[in-house]
């Protein structure tokens, strides 16, 4: 005669080879049909990711014209658009640091006199005031942070 205490099912507390999943909770996956959004900010016009260290893919959508890089400062009125202030511990990247300008459909990116300096793929170090393109999937070294430059399309 069947229960009619019925339950759902549980998550497991092992996988099938007797070790603890990986994940804290289940994952949920949509319904057949359902929408899901979209991790991409549609009122950005592109997004830089951290690629390294405890931060990684903490994202930063770029919406302005001209967005900057560099840490939080409120006694020097100091507010950059990409804040790295939380994910650079050693302070190597300067409160101004770097500038990404949006025009054109064309993104360039300009070093503001860092102390420590800005890398486009691993090459030569940014000379201070002299924009280089940036390109889908360029990466980008300011101080000893390493982000990933996207454009949202």
């Amino acid at each position: 005669m069947p229960s009619d205490n019925i339950s759902a099912p549980k998550s497991a507390q092992v996988t099938s080879v007797g070790l603890p999943p990986i994940l804290d909770k289940p994952v949920e996956f949509p319904e057949h049909g359902e929408q899901v959004e979209s991790k991409v900010d549609r009122g950005a016009h592109s997004r830089l990711i951290i690629e390294r260290g405890e931060s990684v893919d903490t994202e930063f959508p770029l919406r302005a014209e001209e967005s900057y890089i560099g840490r939080w400062d409120a006694d020097n009125g100091i507010f950059p658009d990409v804040d790295l202030d939380a994910y650079d511990p050693d302070a190597k990247v300067s409160r101004r640091h770097a500038r990404i300008t949006y025009r054109g459909n064309i993104h360039m990116i300009e070093d503001l006199g860092s102390t420590n300096g800005t890398f486009i793929n691993r090459g030569r170090r940014l000379l201070p005031g002299s924009p280089q393109v940036l390109s889908e999937g360029d990466e980008i070294i300011v101080g000893k942070t390493f982000l990933r430059f996207h454009i949202n399309r």
